[in-house]
């Protein structure tokens, strides 16, 4: 038994009937792609929200220990405050009578 392939082999014509269905069918496929890649953007948006919406319950006592804690001008403060620390100028003044 032997196969023959011939290009440009003519075709038959397409009936009007034909093309009607070929172009419901595309139509329709072309639909379902538009109603699930909606759906899918829906799903992906609710997603995100959750998401965000957990992140921000879970950062609020991060937050709130931010505004509680208190600035370093003050920190620095309560450090130095320990006399442990001295900060200033000294001026010495030397008397004639040491210096020899």
């Amino acid at each position: 038994m032997q196969m023959k392939f011939v290009l440009n082999a003519p075709a038959k014509p397409r009936s009007p009937l034909r093309k009607l269905a070929a172009f419901v069918v595309a139509v329709a496929v072309f639909t379902l792609a538009v109603m699930f890649s909606a759906v899918l953007l829906v799903v992906i948006l609710v997603a995100a929200s959750i998401a965000g919406i957990y992140m921000w319950w879970k950062m609020r006592a991060l937050r709130k220990m931010m505004r509680d804690f208190p600035p370093r001008e003050l920190q620095r403060e309560t450090m130095a405050s320990n006399d442990a620390v001295f900060e200033g100028e000294v001026i010495r003044v030397v008397d004639p009578v040491d210096v020899k």
